[in-house]
């Protein structure tokens, strides 16, 4: 008969059915392929495989991988988000519990003193100096209320915890590149303010020379007051540079350990941007805009999205009614040595019920409603998270696609005007050119190299920005 019962709840098990929409990835609402011509470089088509690019091949230098490994290990935000993915696992955890049922075991026993009756048993309480004692030892275990998932409400809930745990894991993917990318353009822009301390200290030098030289000039009666004045001015204004730049440098610096969550070894920390050899100078990336969906904050939105559809079958099987179980196994005998002997009286019992609600004010109802609603402002959500991520590429695109001549034009102006300024400092000596020629000339070069660091800066941050926004690989 046992046997019966349990075929019986498996077949009832095994008929519940599903009340959750079938499922449909939205169309993405966006080009199918990337922004091509104009500002944008050529790209191959397929998709590219960035995603499968670990941050260690991404970031070759050594400094910067270490810095990179130890944020991943202490930044107290990540920290924050691995916990809340551990929340969600565990909430997930709790709602497929609710799938099998709880199964109870209870040990008793008890002591008896009274009468003896006609059928051996003590049937009432006497004296507490007479009578007879008897015991009662019993076991027994089941299950109480456990819901037959008919209509797959319990499954439904299931599906939207894992969903939500699955989402919450893909936000965590996303944290984790967002922190790696943060941390390299933060360390790039150490470098990049290094080299303009050195530049603006290299500019102090010159500028005290050619005030030292100014003031012999007017010594000597070759040079004028106002010619000093001008050199103090220009020596002034790089004095005030170098200690901008040396403040800049310390809260660059501050920036990057707050990130890291750590403090960072000096050994660790760039002296110079030099070329953007810090990281790599291509990316494969293609033409195929489908690679937006592999993204760990599209994915996430996705999830977001599936377990809202999930609740719309939670909330349609609460329309009907629910079906629980009760079963009972168990053992008794009046000793414990035979508790499991032939003298041990078994005793089982199976018992169900069904629950249908006649009335509730439209609760129900409106719980369905609210759950369809949701998964409208779900499909949206996802939609502007394929939207954002196609923005962001094609705006780290545009960047790409003219930096390298950007590049180009910073360098040769550079090395126009160092020479416009040597030459203009030599005919200046000779008394062929003014003073003021000379000085237009030094400020000009001085620019161009301030503005070359901070196009290589941009140049070696747009490929950072790159490997974020194209999905960037999470593998070592």
């Amino acid at each position: 008969m046992i046997r019966s019962a349990m075929l019986g709840l498996s077949a009832l098990l095994l008929a519940g059915c599903s009340m959750t929409p079938a499922y449909r990835r939205p169309v993405a609402p966006v080009p199918v392929a990337l922004p091509q011509g104009g500002a944008y470089p050529a790209l191959p088509t397929g998709d590219g495989a960035i995603d499968a690019i670990g941050w260690h091949e991404f970031f070759p230098d050594a400094r910067l991988q270490r810095v990179i490994a130890t944020a991943l290990a202490q930044n107290r935000d990540l920290r924050a988000t691995i916990a809340n993915v551990a929340v969600a696992r565990a909430q997930f955890r709790v709602a497929n519990a609710a799938r099998l049922p709880t199964v109870a075991v209870t040990p008793a026993i008890s002591r008896y003193h009274g009468s003896v009756g006609s059928n051996g048993y003590v049937n009432g309480y006497g004296s507490s100096t007479g009578g007879a004692t008897a015991d009662a030892v019993g076991v027994s275990g089941g299950t109480s209320a456990f819901e037959l998932d008919l209509w797959g409400r319990v499954r439904s809930l299931s599906q939207a915890a894992l969903e939500t745990w699955l989402a919450s894991e893909e936000g965590r993917k996303a944290a984790q590149t967002t922190l790696v990318a943060q941390v390299a353009s933060a360390w790039l822009t150490v470098g990049a303010q290094a080299d303009a301390l050195t530049v603006a200290r290299s500019t102090l030098q010159s500028r005290e020379q050619t005030l030292a030289l100014a003031r012999s000039r007017e010594q000597q009666g070759i040079g004028t007051t106002l010619e000093v004045a001008q050199a103090q001015t220009l020596q002034a204004s790089a004095r005030s540079d170098v200690a901008a730049y040396q403040t800049t440098l310390a809260q660059a610096t501050n920036a990057l350990q707050l990130l890291v969550g750590a403090p960072v070894a000096a050994a660790d920390l760039p002296t110079t941007l030099g070329n953007g050899d810090a990281v790599l100078s291509q990316l494969p990336v293609g033409l195929d805009s489908a690679v937006l969906l592999r993204r760990p904050d599209v994915l996430s939105a996705e999830h977001q999205l599936r377990a809202a559809n999930a609740n719309i079958g939670a909330a349609r099987a609460a329309l009907f009614p629910t079906i629980s179980l009760t079963g009972l196994l168990g053992l008794a005998s009046g000793s414990l040595g035979g508790l499991f002997d032939q003298a041990g009286a078994f005793n089982w019992g199976l018992s169900g019920s069904a629950t249908q609600t006649l009335f509730d004010g439209g609760a129900r109802a409106g719980n369905l409603a609210a759950a369809r609603a949701r998964t409208v402002a779900a499909v949206a959500i996802y939609e502007k998270a394929v939207q954002g991520a196609f923005s962001d590429v094609a705006n780290a695109l545009a960047r790409r696609g003219t930096i390298d001549e950007q590049m180009a034009a910073q360098e040769a102006n550079l090395v126009a005007a160092e020479q416009a300024a040597a030459i203009s400092d030599a005919r200046y000596r000779t008394g062929v050119d003014t003073w003021l020629v000379a000085l237009d000339a030094a400020r000009t070069a001085y620019a161009a190299r301030q503005s070359l660091v901070a196009t290589r800066l941009e140049r070696a941050t747009n490929m950072v920005t790159l490997y974020e926004v194209l999905g960037g690989g999470l593998k070592p």
